[in-house]
């Protein structure tokens, strides 16, 4: 069996609020694998340890909507988590939060976006030479959209990471990380969510009340070809199974370190 442990990244404000970004993960990797064995902490709570670590198989750190950025004092139990996970030599993935959090402790620097936030979708993805040929990127072709709900961006990357892709508006939307006994995959993007979640999000207000008129092409894009448009994609790329690439490929990967 695979086990896979969820690192909640929100606070306990949020999660008392019913905003837990664990739940998505959840669901999703029993879609792609029902067999799969999922552990979730809720390190702002109760920090996890080495043997949490060792226990798993992989390892994620989710995506947050709090209101501080992953280098401020109030994240510090984010960056011991991460800590601790990239000693563990366990395979991790970072999602939006979680990419931010990985690229800080490895020498990286973040920062809020300059072109402002980002939703509901990362359009027109362009993959780098590194990314054409990284496992994390098999099946996805330059021009997706994506789902995407984000303020902060990683602003430089740490030495030594491998940037795969990027657009426009943030140019550094997925990299991986693979030297000195270290496993990352990380996304800025969220191949985790589906639309109609992030249409929750701008419902309620918070930091992305100027999206809320988008809510109800966000319910039905996936299945509706006009609204998938007017937000800058396809049904196609909004499927489960292609907005899950990413993810998808991080499973197999997990699972072909068991072997």
């Amino acid at each position: 069996m695979t086990t896979l442990l969820i690192l909640e990244g929100n606070s306990p404000e949020f999660n008392d609020a019913g905003n837990i970004a664990a739940r998505a993960f959840e669901s999703l990797f029993k879609w792609i694998d029902p067999g799969l064995d999922l552990v979730t902490l809720f390190p702002y709570r109760v920090a996890p340890t080495e043997a949490d670590m060792a226990a798993a198989d992989g390892i994620v750190f989710t995506g947050a909507g709090v209101a501080w950025s992953v280098d401020g004092e109030e994240g510090l139990a984010q960056v011991r988590a991460m800590e601790l996970a990239l000693r563990s030599g366990k395979p991790i993935w970072g999602s939006c939060n979680g990419m931010q959090l990985a690229a800080h402790v490895l020498g990286g620097t973040v920062g809020i976006s300059a072109n402002d936030h980002e939703v509901p979708l990362a359009k027109e993805m362009q993959i780098t030479e590194a990314g054409a040929t990284h496992p994390m990127m098999a099946g996805r072709q330059s021009g997706f959209s994506v789902p995407c709900i984000h303020r902060d961006i990683v602003v430089k990357l740490p030495p030594q990471a491998k940037h795969l892709a990027g657009n426009a508006h943030t140019p550094i939307q997925a990299f991986a990380y693979e030297a000195d006994g270290i496993d990352l995959w990380a996304t800025q993007y969220h191949p985790e969510l589906s639309l109609a979640e992030i249409a929750g999000f701008v419902r309620a207000r918070g930091i992305f009340a100027d999206h809320a008129v988008m809510a109800e092409d966000l319910d039905i894009a996936e299945e509706n070809a006009e609204a998938a448009a007017r937000l800058g994609a396809s049904p196609a790329d909004l499927t489960t199974e292609a907005r899950t690439t990413e993810l998808r490929n991080w499973v197999a990967h997990v699972k072909a370190q068991q072997r």
